[in-house]
């Protein structure tokens, strides 16, 4: 039989992740009565969210968790090496101007970035975290028998006792596998490719606490360090992934993936290959859409994703609770019982995020294209002007800036995405000369084309309702 539990919360959340454990910390601080919910509350082991960009670093310290990134042995990350054939250029976040000092990201195992949040929700005042998993939201239902707000969840325990708890707020944060997303929106994530992933071992990368892009054909490598032995790779597969179970996979890694890797990084690549645990991860991407359900909230990847080539995830994340804490304050909503209200706030949060999340999410999905430009001949085009772009210095500045989220102008992502474009036609074009004007005019029709159809459908998915 199911256990009502008396005691009423403000908010329920469900999924103790990234997004998860921030909430439960920011509205527990503001007063709310705060129960968190989660699954499973042993230490995860992913292979992504491992990378915070310094705009992430900044958002943390403005819901006082900056201290979550500390005794985990993470690395302070200064920017991005790019790799492409044999040539490389550096890319350094730029100076922040909250500390005018050059910005910082860290890059940890993910796991114990996790369970530090958690143990800071723990410790915070009117959190109360449970470790059940939630099967059902619980529907309050009209005079006609149809169900509407949401009012609560019913929960599982390991051992199949079943619990419901109630609130007037429901904030659904459970992943890119969320259960609970068909509730809000008929939009499906857009699985693109696989992240496939192991541990190198005391590896030396070219560029130490850096990031590192391999502009590796079909798609790109990325490589950083997460602790002070173990350097993460992870590998870009479009399309189907082959199967490590028969071999394909390795068989892949290993006759395709190697040998485009530095001569100084392949013997460990090779060596970890064999040695390590591999797993893999879809890279989806999913619009945001606007929170119209009475009673619930849905948010992190179960409402948004790009690609995390660019690490920018939980950077919207954690930016997402900040704005939503301001929002949803007990100045602007003394009670979560005003439904009306909330649904008013949640009106403005789904336009005031696009400051910064627009230039997030565009610039991961439109940097992968380039990045994965396969065999398209205009995408590799692109993808030689932009690596040539990034090799122009002061021209880089502002375009890493979009990276580190710190920059929050979209017009800024716009303005880049295009002279990238143009200058990648200029390159070509001295190439041809004089004598290949014919081609060259061609050649910047199709080009230009191939850019506005990489990056204004992303556009337009932030812009529409």
């Amino acid at each position: 039989m199911p256990t009502d539990i008396s005691q009423e919360y403000d908010i329920i959340i469900v999924g103790a992740g990234i997004l998860g454990c921030a909430a439960a910390k920011a509205f527990g601080s503001d007063g709310r009565r705060v129960l968190l919910l989660e699954r499973d509350l042993s230490e995860p082991d992913r292979i992504v969210g491992e990378l915070l960009q310094p705009g992430g670093i900044n958002a943390l310290k403005s819901l006082r968790l900056e201290d979550c990134v500390e005794g985990i042995d993470s690395i302070p990350c200064y920017g991005y090496g790019i790799l492409r054939n044999d040539d490389y250029v550096q890319l350094s976040y730029p100076i922040d101007t909250l500390t005018e000092k050059q910005a910082v990201g860290r890059s940890f195992h993910h796991g114990r970035f996790i369970q530090n949040l958690r143990q800071a929700a723990t410790t915070t005042e009117n959190v109360t975290v449970k470790e059940l998993t939630v099967n059902t939201l619980l529907k309050e239902e009209n005079g006609q028998g149809e169900k509407g707000k949401v009012i609560g969840v019913v929960t599982q325990s390991k051992t199949d006792e079943e619990f419901r708890f109630y609130a007037p707020l429901t904030i659904v944060c459970d992943g890119l596998f969320s259960r609970f997303r068909k509730e809000f929106t008929i939009k499906t994530p857009d699985v693109r490719s696989n992240f496939v992933g192991f541990i190198m071992k005391d590896v030396k990368l070219p560029y130490p606490h850096h990031g590192h892009v391999i502009l590796a054909n079909p798609s790109p490598i990325l490589m950083y360090q997460i602790s002070t032995h173990d350097t993460r790779v992870l590998i870009d597969i479009p399309g189907k992934l082959p199967s490590l179970s028969n071999g394909d996979l390795k068989q892949y890694l290993r006759e395709t993936i190697a040998p485009q890797l530095p001569d100084t990084i392949r013997p460990k690549f090779l060596e970890s290959l064999e040695k390590e645990r591999i797993r893999s991860m879809p890279n989806g991407f999913l619009p945001p859409s606007i929170n119209q359900c009475e009673g619930m909230i849905v948010l992190g990847d179960a409402m948004n994703m790009r690609h995390p080539l660019t690490g920018g995830g939980m950077t919207v994340a954690f930016n997402d609770v900040v704005l939503l804490k301001e929002l949803l304050s007990q100045e602007n909503i003394p009670s979560f019982t005003d439904t009306e209200l909330v649904l008013q706030q949640l009106r403005s949060f789904h336009w005031k995020r696009k400051k910064y999340c627009t230039a997030i999410n565009v610039l991961a999905m439109a940097l992968y294209t380039l990045f994965a430009a396969g065999n398209d001949p205009n995408l590799a085009i692109l993808q030689r002007g932009c690596f040539a772009y990034f090799k122009l210095g002061d021209y880089a500045v502002e375009p890493v800036g979009l990276l580190a989220g710190l920059l929050q102008r979209p017009s800024v992502l716009i303005y880049h995405f295009f002279a990238v474009a143009f200058y990648s036609v200029y390159l070509e074009a001295k190439k041809n000369s004089w004598t290949g004007a014919p081609q060259s005019l061609l050649m910047f029709c199709t080009v230009i084309y191939t850019a506005c159809v990489t990056i204004l459908p992303y556009l337009w998915t932030e812009v529409k309702y």
